[in-house]
């Protein structure tokens, strides 16, 4: 199989259907709706939202073990595709603009990380504690990692799944982002970074981010890896 559009899922209803249809008519234009799957990995949804990727004939795999990292690791694990692009469910990422990290993965990068700040952010989209933090964050990660990436926590990126099983991804929560990329540094995968619009998020919940906690465990998690390396 070609190719997997993974979306981690925690109460996800009100955007959830509307982005399974905008993944589902990219594959049908690019012709990959035969070759590829649109695949939900549910974190313990109480809502509907199971139910709404089931009706919508994607598969849903699922875990209890809670968090943003539980969910992506449990999707990876049982994706099908060689190629895995994972995008959030609340329609803050366009997946009808996924060719250039598929390019990117045929010109033989391992891992592909939208750039937002590169790509636009919509008036609303991020948090100006989120516009000074994550070049923060990124600035730190690059200085340990020494990395081509400088938007760290685009939740939009592409990656063979062969090579990124090589790097044992662990971070059960937020900081699985940065895990990533840090990770594909220290297994010297071949990365880049692609400019990517971010969206406002058309939920009416707040986000499931926490934006100092987060942040705070990014960073202590980057020093950790440092340290561990040495």
């Amino acid at each position: 199989m070609k190719l997997t559009i993974l979306i981690p899922c925690l109460n996800e209803e009100e955007t959830l259907e509307k982005t399974i249809k905008t993944a589902k008519k990219y594959l049908k234009r690019k012709k990959l709706d035969k070759t590829s799957e649109i695949l939900v990995s549910d974190n313990g949804s109480t809502d509907n939202s199971v139910a709404i990727a089931k009706k919508n004939k994607v598969r849903v795999v699922s875990t209890n073990i809670k968090g943003y990292g539980s969910a992506l690791i449990n999707g990876i694990r049982n994706s099908k595709g060689d190629y895995i692009i994972m995008g959030d469910a609340d329609m803050s990422y366009d997946f009808n603009d996924l060719d250039g990290f598929i390019e990117s993965l045929d010109e033989g990068y391992d891992l592909v990380v939208g750039n937002r700040f590169i790509g636009g952010i919509e008036p609303g989209a991020m948090s100006l504690s989120h516009k000074l933090g994550v070049p923060f964050l990124s600035g730190i990660g690059n200085l340990l990692f020494k990395t081509p990436i400088k938007d760290f926590h685009c939740g939009l990126r592409a990656f063979k799944k062969d090579e990124i099983a090589k790097i044992n991804l662990q971070c059960l929560g937020m900081e699985f982002a940065s895990e990533m990329i840090c990770k594909s540094s220290i297994y010297n995968l071949k990365m880049k970074e692609i400019p990517t619009k971010l969206y406002k998020d058309e939920r009416s919940k707040k986000s499931h981010l926490k934006t100092f906690r987060d942040g705070f465990r990014h960073l202590i998690y980057m020093i950790k890896l440092k340290i561990l390396l040495k």
